[in-house]
């Protein structure tokens, strides 16, 4: 095989930085870069190759990388990929928790590893491949404030050069609910209440004890996250192996079990997405996705009273809504967060609501119409 062409969704921080990335790798090339900004606006990217056009992205590479962080958009990027036979790779969470069902048996599609779900999901097929049973799946986060203000999050954006929506839904747990949605879904875990624990420990011996025992009292998996500013920026899992190896385990300083922690310290991101480009293009297998029947998904909960006729831009990183961590089933009326964009308030709603078709009114789009005709029904339906 020639070059590989890569077609990117998105010009933000991961695109940018991917495409610089390849400078390190022979044999890859960017073909296209999917963007809805104004191309001769575009700032480090090779413009070139900018393009608004989907059909002209996905007719002109071999695998298409959707990096938009846009649940909607992606949705009608991955259709478009799909109907053409080409593989797509995502850095895009949010995606999958809302519509990547409905794709998921009709091509390759995949969440790349290089953020946390992505290393779960290698972690995963490492610790199974060495005989763990996971029970728990562990995101460590540092810092949580469920109700942040614009000021401090304009700060952090600034200081730490992503933008304000971004940093937002990384401080109020949108983004690490969505991501242990996604793991939760692909691997048959749950949550153990809504919202998840996200229990404040010291050490990772703490963390590991607190969700191995609570997956331990349901009797099945659990994903979930700790908030621990001492912790590196990783995932863990707490898995169990047969007693024949508990002597063995012991010696290599894993402890006396039955519960065993295995770590991954570094999330590297970009660095890590072109291990999965790879894997679906030779193997065409999915490291991960929101399963066919998903059990978990990420509702919407108001931040502050709002009355009819106000305007969401887009939920997930605003001022208006976080993310929240519901069973669908319990709650089949719920908007998913990925959904709310450009929508407009119809209905009073109060703080910690969590929001309903109705209370607020969406444009039409693919996406509503999947989560509607097949997300929502398999949702509710179960594992079949």
């Amino acid at each position: 095989m020639g070059e590989v062409r890569i077609g990117v969704v998105g010009s933000g921080f991961i695109a940018t930085h991917f495409i610089t990335s390849l400078a390190r790798h022979d044999g890859y090339d960017v073909s296209r870069v999917l963007t809805r900004r104004v191309i001769s606006s575009l700032s480090g990217l090779p413009n070139d190759v900018a393009t608004n056009s989907i059909d002209d992205l996905v007719a002109n590479c071999d695998v298409v990388l959707e990096s938009s962080g846009d649940p909607i958009w992606a949705t009608d990027v991955v259709n478009s990929a799909v109907e053409a036979g080409k593989p797509v790779v995502t850095m895009n969470t949010e995606f999958h928790i809302t519509t990547g069902s409905a794709f998921v048996g009709k091509g390759v599609v995949t969440e790349a590893e290089g953020d946390q779900p992505g290393c779960l999901a290698a972690l995963h097929e490492d610790a199974k491949a060495m005989g763990f049973e996971p029970i728990a799946y562990g995101n460590m986060k540092g810092f949580l404030n469920l109700d942040p203000k614009p000021d401090e999050m304009a700060y952090w954006g600034d200081k730490q050069g992503i933008s304000l929506p971004m940093v937002t839904s990384f401080t109020d747990g949108t983004k690490v609910q969505a991501e242990q949605i996604l793991v939760a879904n692909c691997f048959g875990a749950t949550a153990i209440r809504e919202g998840m624990l996200g229990p404040a420990v010291t050490d990772l011996e703490e963390a590991s004890q607190i969700l191995g025992s609570a997956a331990e009292e349901i009797g099945r998996p659990i994903s979930d996250f700790v908030v621990s500013s001492a912790l590196p920026h990783g995932v863990f899992l707490v898995a169990t192996h047969d007693e024949t190896q508990t002597h063995a385990l012991e010696y290599f300083k894993m402890g006396p079990g039955p519960h065993y922690t295995i770590i991954k310290n570094n999330i590297l991101v970009h660095l890590e997405i072109l291990k999965t480009i790879k894997r679906a293009l030779s193997t065409g297998s999915v490291l991960l996705d929101n399963s066919v029947n998903p059990e978990l998904s990420l509702g919407a909960v108001v931040k502050r009273d709002l009355e009819p006729g106000e305007r969401i831009e887009s939920a997930i990183g605003s001022f208006e809504m976080r993310g929240h961590t519901l069973r669908t089933a319990d709650h089949p009326r719920h908007v998913p967060i990925g959904l709310i964009r450009d929508a407009t308030v119809e209905k009073p709603l109060t703080r910690d609501q969590i929001v309903t078709f109705g209370d607020i009114s969406l444009p039409p789009s693919m996406a509503e119409n999947l989560w509607h005709t097949e997300v929502l029904p398999a949702a509710i339906q179960g594992p079949s």
